[in-house]
């Protein structure tokens, strides 16, 4: 395990998703100043995490952003401070989403979220040996 995943954000996935797959890839990529680390919802570090807070740890449709000692944010929420943590161009998304009132933007999300195992296919995301250093328990 990362021994600094305390001094980073975290974002928790569901695991068996091809959509959330391709989203922490697409961060991955992103991830210039090496602020992320990710973990699955389905793994002991995620679900310690749920439980910790009184989430459900059966169902995975939704994606969180942790930052320890700090705060964590749910849904579009955490893709819309993602997108202002990564910076640059990617800051405009989230000035976009803060224009829009959060229910819509949660709706919005909940309708992809709803589809998401429509909306791609599953897939098996094998990360290169520096990309795994990013993953809390793999």
């Amino acid at each position: 395990m990362q021994e600094d995943w305390k001094n980073k954000h975290i974002i928790f996935f569901d695991g068996e998703c091809g959509v959330c797959n391709f989203w922490v890839q697409w961060v991955l990529e992103r991830d210039k100043k090496d602020q992320f680390l990710f973990a699955s919802l389905q793994s002991d570090f995620g679900q310690k995490f749920l439980s910790e807070r009184g989430l459900e740890r059966k169902q995975f449709n939704t994606l969180y952003l942790w930052k320890p000692h700090q705060y964590y944010l749910i849904k579009s929420r955490a893709v819309l401070r993602i997108a202002n943590i990564l910076g640059g161009s990617y800051k405009i998304l989230s000035w976009f989403g803060k224009l829009l009132f959060p229910a819509l933007s949660d709706k919005v999300y909940d309708m992809v979220s709803r589809n998401r195992m429509k909306i791609t296919a599953q897939k098996c995301f094998l990360p290169d040996q520096h990309q795994k250093k990013k993953f809390i328990e793999i």
